[in-house]
């Protein structure tokens, strides 16, 4: 199937409140432009090298998310343009990503990554640390950034109820704040997703076909 089908499909599919961010990293220009002239207009990318590559080649009303793993030090390069940080797992990045925002007179939206998976290989916080963060006074006086949601990965297994009850525990968290946006979800997993309650999901594959 072509990206442009692949897209039509998921636009049908997918319920309408669940935000669809297309994953693009590795992916050249022209399929990214591909996307683009489908109607999409959130891209995700885990390297910020290459995300600002692309931001300097592809049309200005692109939503451009960060969805990898974050080093302080490369905030600044994206700070001019990103939408969303997707994987905060730190105060002492959110002071970062809002001293770089603040730069640049913008207001910076970003996700609290949990760790929700059984795997130790994940990045995250755990519930008590988000708990902590959200009604920290510090947090209060951070004004270039806003936390809008909560992001989490779950386990890399087949089993499909371990999945869905990692889900389940951070929609849970969600449910305890006044936050809007739960992205979760990604090609393999993203319909448990759904049923949990995301209202956000980062497909790559799915969108673009399988890597090289």
């Amino acid at each position: 199937m072509s990206i442009q089908k692949n897209i039509s499909y998921l636009a049908q599919n997918i319920p309408s409140n669940v935000h669809l961010v297309a994953v693009s990293k590795t992916k050249p220009i022209a399929m990214l432009q591909e996307a683009y002239d489908t109607g999409q207009r959130s891209f995700g990318e885990n390297k910020v090298q290459e995300m600002v590559s692309k931001w300097e080649l592809l049309p200005k009303d692109i939503q451009w998310h960060f969805i990898g793993h974050l080093q302080k030090n490369k905030v600044k390069y994206m700070a001019p343009f990103v939408s969303l940080i997707h994987g905060v797992d730190s105060l002492s990045t959110l002071r970062e990503i809002d001293k770089q925002a603040k730069k640049h007179q913008r207001v910076i939206s970003c996700l609290l990554q949990a760790k929700i998976a059984e795997e130790a290989t994940k990045f995250g916080l755990h519930i008590v640390e988000i708990q902590k963060i959200l009604s920290s006074e510090e947090l209060k006086k951070m004004k270039n950034i806003k936390i809008i949601g909560l992001m989490g990965m779950a386990s890399f297994t087949n089993e499909t109820e371990q999945v869905a009850k990692e889900f389940r525990s951070l929609k849970s968290l969600f449910d305890q704040t006044d936050l809007a946006v739960l992205s979760m979800g990604m090609s393999g997993d993203y319909h448990i997703a759904i049923q949990e309650g995301a209202t956000m999901i980062r497909l790559g594959s799915t969108i673009f076909g399988a890597r090289n």
